[in-house]
């Protein structure tokens, strides 16, 4: 670990999150978007199918010691690179984002590991996937998540007030989205340029004012 910086209610770490989180307490949450396997260009990591089998086979171990769920966004080819998980959510992008070996892509799963928090809190069913599209801003990261559509995943798969880790934070999209629905954040990046953006991003966010997002809806309210 070479550098923490404390910003706000997040506290993020530069280093390889295999050092960093078996010196971790509990947290509520992990929510992370992992390397995919499909040879990107990552600053500090070599994007094989190979390095991100023998990456989850430290890391996600290490994470369900500490969390009360798990909550991955793996890409649709490396999910059967992780166990099977407890459920599968699903980002739906009706119009499609990019083209697969079946046509146009509408669809990128989410594993979660632990129960549904607000099933568990007596707090109703609320659906299984989350319906967005939106494009990614260009930060530098090769491939970041688009903020929204990371509000919308934190805010389903956590409570207010949770404290949330991200051990693959990259740009900081994570962090960026705990922000603004008022989660406490850990996050761990190894590449040391885009741990300064996702410091950047994350200083900005906490200036900015915090818009309220509503609760997903049980489904029976949408139906209504």
């Amino acid at each position: 670990m070479s550098r923490v910086e404390h910003i706000g209610d997040c506290t993020l770490y530069l280093g390889d999150c295999r050092e960093i989180l078996p010196t971790l307490g509990k947290v509520d949450a992990v929510v992370t978007d992992p390397p995919y396997g499909i040879g990107i260009e990552y600053g500090g990591f070599v994007d094989t199918r190979e390095n991100v089998f023998a990456l989850a086979s430290f890391w996600l171990p290490q994470v369900k010691t500490k969390a009360t769920r798990i909550v991955i966004t793996p890409g649709n080819g490396a999910q059967y690179l992780y166990p099977q998980p407890d459920w599968t959510l699903a980002w739906v992008t009706p119009a499609g984002a990019g083209s697969g070996p079946w046509g146009f892509s509408c669809w990128q799963p989410i594993l979660v590991y632990g129960k549904d928090p607000y099933l568990s809190s007596g707090k109703g069913r609320r659906p299984d996937i989350i319906e967005h599209t939106e494009s990614s801003e260009g930060n530098g990261h090769p491939c970041p998540k688009p903020v929204r559509f990371m509000q919308r995943l934190v805010e389903r798969t956590s409570l207010s007030d949770e404290l949330i880790c991200d051990p693959f934070m990259g740009s900081g999209t994570t962090g960026v989205a705990c922000v603004k629905l008022g989660r406490k954040f850990i996050g761990i990046e190894i590449e040391p340029k885009y741990f300064d953006i996702a410091c950047r991003r994350i200083e900005a966010a906490t200036r900015e004012p915090r818009l309220p997002m509503p609760e997903p809806k049980r489904v029976q309210e949408a139906l209504l």
